[in-house]
């Protein structure tokens, strides 16, 4: 509708996982270098996360463009499922026919197909879309099928793909197995506010022009606040930005037209009510995990029910051992102390008698040779000697 207006051959902030468009951020650039490589070398499991429309959609597509004459894909986007029906499920997606709910069968099945391909030279991958709604028995299935493997490789690579509590997740004690095997992690974080600003643009020029619209230092200050980041909100707001633009006739877009918008959108209570508020500083936050639900939920309390069944059971396992040591060495303090305290008394005793024995010795001495009191100065110089030789004595 806009697009004549401004001179642009496509829409440029289509809600659509487009590659053409991917604007490679810092975070961005890194995933796909990592997955490429990954992909390359034949790792085993491969996981990419990130918020709700932060791009994992996109990065996978352009993954998958990248190696489109070398890769047998299958892909998975229903994970609301048991663990036969995943195997089920990429059984059927690569092509393969097996009969149905014969387990032993659909995995002979796919072993064959992956040994056939890597004689062919080529990689099979499984993608798992909304990989976070899978249950422990499924991704247990899936780590079982990483199993067969050649000298120099995988026959099998996985590309799990999820939101932020799908590593919430693989962090529980019953899944280091899995986390084990996953030899390439990423997270996509949020743009940051110079990233914003290219990313706009980056659409815009490939769209047809960086110029098409100009957007002021405020405007895009207020999109970075407002998305936090997030690219699939800012091609919401600079979608409707571009259409309230061309109804006004103007190509410059400000932070009043940026508050209009977003106050016309309800945008705060539409897609951050009960969320965590962006930063006073002006810094983008990361939206938080989205709520969950009711079966995720149910996992994630039998998760917290097996760790602390875990930590209670250390924790017993401590107090007993501890309670051991006290039996062992108790007995051996205790006699320690006593024989302390004995030589402790036997040594003031001793020290006691040399003390009155050197008086006797003093006051005799004065005695035979007749000597006169001493002076209160000299008396404490005396005396002062005579505990020194008394504590070398003792």
């Amino acid at each position: 509708m806009y697009r004549s207006f401004f001179g642009l051959r496509a829409k440029p902030f289509e809600l659509l996982s487009n590659p053409d468009f991917l604007f490679l951020s810092r975070s961005h650039r890194k995933a796909l270098t990592y997955l490429d490589y990954a992909l390359q070398e034949r790792a085993g499991f491969m996981l990419l996360t990130g918020d709700i429309g932060s791009g994992k959609t996109t990065v996978i597509r352009e993954l998958i463009r990248r190696h489109r004459g070398d890769l047998v894909l299958a892909k998975i986007f229903n994970t609301n499922i048991t663990a036969d029906q995943l195997i089920a499920m990429a059984v059927d997606d690569f092509g393969l026919r097996a009969e149905a709910g014969d387990k032993t069968a659909l995995l002979r099945t796919l072993y064959e197909f992956l040994i056939d391909q890597y004689a062919q030279d080529k990689r099979p991958v499984l993608l798992i879309d909304e990989a976070q709604n899978l249950s422990h028995e499924a991704l247990e299935e899936v780590r079982m099928l990483s199993n067969l493997e050649s000298d120099k490789g995988k026959l099998l690579q996985v590309i799990l793909v999820g939101q932020p509590e799908l590593r919430l997740k693989l962090a529980s004690p019953g899944l280091l197995q899995f986390r084990q095997r996953i030899g390439f992690s990423c997270h996509l974080k949020p743009l940051n506010h110079e990233e914003v600003k290219g990313y706009i643009l980056h659409r815009l020029e490939i769209a047809g022009s960086r110029e098409a619209a100009v957007f002021s230092s405020e405007a895009l200050e207020l999109i970075g606040r407002h998305s936090r980041g997030i690219p699939r909100l800012i091609n919401i707001i600079c979608d409707f930005l571009l259409l309230t633009a061309f109804s006004e006739e103007k190509r410059e877009i400000g932070g009043p037209l940026v508050r209009e918008v977003i106050g016309e959108l309800d945008f705060e209570n539409q897609y951050w009510a009960g969320r965590e508020q962006p930063a006073g500083d002006g810094n983008l936050v990361a939206s938080p995990v989205p709520a969950l639900s009711e079966t995720a939920l149910a996992a994630h309390a039998d998760e917290m029910k097996d760790l602390f069944a875990e930590v209670l059971s250390r924790v017993d396992a401590l107090e007993k051992k501890g309670a051991l040591l006290r039996q062992e060495s108790e007995p051996d303090l205790h006699e320690r102390l006593k024989q302390s305290d004995r030589t402790l008394r036997e040594h003031i005793q001793a020290t006691a008698r040399r003390l009155e024995e050197l008086g006797q010795e003093v006051k005799a001495s004065e005695s035979v040779h007749n000597i006169p009191p001493l002076s209160s100065e000299r008396e404490k110089e005396r005396k002062r000697g005579v505990l020194a030789k008394l504590f070398r004595a003792v």
